[in-house]
């Protein structure tokens, strides 16, 4: 497979509180948030946390897209990256993954 991917990965995080789910949502928001321009081959990165409030919603995803599956894959072992995982520690409870080929957009 060539071309773009896009990779999306949710997280239920680990909470007892309200104010704690709201730190923890925070804290993989920026700490991902800050892999902007630090990684070769992330064209575009998005985190979003839910607003629905539902029991089975997840709390964060993080939306991305990749110049390629090898730059996905580069991108899993980076040291940025390790560092945010790291920082992250066992705040994630459950997670979810998919990732997919970008198609050129009609027209464009």
């Amino acid at each position: 497979m060539s071309g773009p991917i896009r990779h999306i990965v949710m997280w239920r995080l680990r909470a007892e509180t309200p104010a704690e789910r709201t730190t923890a949502r925070l804290k993989v928001k920026t700490l991902f948030e800050g892999l902007k321009g630090r990684i070769d081959g992330l064209t575009h990165i998005e985190v979003g946390l839910d607003v629905s409030d539902v029991d089975y919603a997840c709390d964060v995803v993080l939306v991305s897209e990749f110049t390629s599956c090898a730059a996905l894959k580069a991108y899993a072992s980076h040291p940025e990256h390790l560092r945010v995982r790291e920082e992250l520690g066992d705040i994630r409870i459950g997670r979810f993954q998919v990732d997919y080929p970008v198609r050129a957009e009609a027209g464009a």
